[in-house]
């Protein structure tokens, strides 16, 4: 199957071949002809499966023939609805390089920056629209924006959507759509809120599950790493400096942890950046670019920022927090192994994420290996493959009695030492002076 044979119009196949696409994806495959009828459609399919060509092709494509033969002033006629600003700016690219021969215009609109490029945007007149719920709702609200004329409506990443709380912003956009629209609603899962979510916004919509050949935990090369918390740094840097990789994704659960493991890989000259909620648009745009671009090796990203995230040859992904919700790790690390490729993942598991551990595991229905070759290995009772270390050559024995012997080596020295100076001091004067001693080495030792 070509793009040809799926009818579509020679603009947009042009456009395509640049791009270097030659043959749709089983996603594309599936939902152009269902969207070139003008169905609705409910699409479940993992990222990475080709889900923003599957919608955005057919709409360039009804757009650009519905203008063809109805000449007019520029309207909004297509609005994509989507969690992040980083993957509305993907989007908003892709409509870009597949429609750039069809004189069709589109922008982008996202909050956490002024409002005045994206306004004067608008005032030129655009025919898609991709939009984050608040600034569209902001923009609406200001007069800037009028959804009366819209025909195509896509929610993308719905099951984010709900996670991250827009649900209510969803339902208030909704109410300002004019009935007769074509819909398409896709999300990468399909729990019972998202069934009842789509029942509300999708008519008779055709159904669309695309379950990858092989799933993303089986593409994936994955390895655990059981450690504790104060030592996951130090076994980031010891894992980057060893292997050497070239470009690796890391996931941190909160946005100081991501900002705290950048300053520690710059500390130690590995080349970081972090991308989450407090940074800036402009900071995060130039952060992705310029891992994209291999100007920094390590990007640092919680879950929600790192939507949108699509970057070829990813050599690795790094789970420094375990996730607590187990199918968000199969997204997490679907971003090293895009459609087809294969890729790497490493997880650290600290005793109190076990559960974590076992919820994942049990999703992806099977053990990932654990790695105990390395220096931070630490032991963990309650873990199936415990992991022990060889003790310390000055760990401190039991008496039979059970209490602890702490000072019979330096009392020993003491005692030498009073002979050896033929120095007569008070018993409670030489443990005094040993315990100082003691106290010294430790210190000593620990720095």
């Amino acid at each position: 199957m070509t793009f040809k044979e799926l009818n579509i119009i020679e603009p947009i196949l042009d456009a395509l071949r640049d791009e270097g696409y030659e043959k749709p994806s089983p996603i594309q495959e599936q939902s152009i002809p269902i969207l070139l009828k003008g169905k609705d459609l409910l699409g479940c399919a993992q990222t990475g499966t080709g889900k923003t060509a599957a919608f955005a092709i057919p709409i360039l494509q009804q757009l650009y023939q519905n203008r063809q033969r109805n000449q007019g002033g520029r309207k909004i006629k297509a609005l994509i609805v989507t969690p992040t600003r980083e993957l509305a700016i993907q989007i908003d690219d892709s409509f870009t390089k597949y429609g750039k021969n069809t004189g069709l215009r589109n922008t982008v609109v996202f909050g956490g920056v002024k409002q005045g490029s994206q306004t004067n945007e608008l005032r030129k007149g655009i025919d898609i629209l991709v939009a984050t719920p608040g600034r569209l709702l902001d923009l609406i609200g200001q007069g800037l924006i009028t959804l009366k004329h819209i025909e195509f409506l896509v929610l993308d990443e719905a099951d984010h959507m709900l996670d991250m709380g827009f649900i209510h912003d969803i339902k208030r956009i909704m109410a300002l759509l004019p009935r007769k629209r074509q819909s398409l609603f896709f999300s990468a899962t399909m729990p019972p809120d998202i069934v009842k979510l789509s029942g509300q916004i999708l008519g008779h919509p055709e159904k669309v599950t695309i379950n990858p050949e092989k799933p993303t935990a089986e593409k994936v090369e994955q390895s655990l790493y059981y450690v504790v918390k104060k030592a996951k740094s130090k076994l980031l840097i010891h894992l980057l400096q060893e292997q050497n990789y070239y470009s690796v994704l890391v996931f941190s659960r909160t946005k100081h942890g991501a900002d705290k493991i950048v300053k520690l890989l710059n500390r130690a000259n590995i080349k970081a950046e972090a991308i989450h909620g407090n940074k800036s648009q402009s900071a995060r745009q130039r952060a992705l670019k310029n891992f994209k671009e291999g100007q920094t090796h390590v990007l640092v990203a919680t879950d929600i920022a790192a939507r949108g995230i699509d970057v070829s040859g990813l050599a690795l992904v790094v789970n420094y927090d375990l996730p607590a919700v187990s199918e968000t790790y199969v997204h997490r690390i679907g971003r090293t192994g895009r459609a087809s490729a294969s890729g790497i993942s490493i997880s650290f598991c600290q005793p109190d994420e076990r559960a974590f551990l076992k919820d994942i595991q049990k999703l992806i229905s099977k053990k990932i290996d654990v790695v105990t070759d390395h220096p931070f290995v630490d032991e963990i009772d309650d873990s199936p493959e415990k992991q022990t270390r060889p003790p310390r050559q000055n760990r401190n024995k039991k008496k039979s009695g059970g209490s602890v012997n702490r000072n019979s080596s330096s009392k020993q020295g003491n005692r030498d030492s009073r002979k050896s100076n033929d120095n007569k001091r008070s018993e409670g004067a030489s443990r005094s002076k040993g315990n100082v001693g003691n106290r010294r080495s430790s210190a000593a030792k620990k720095y």
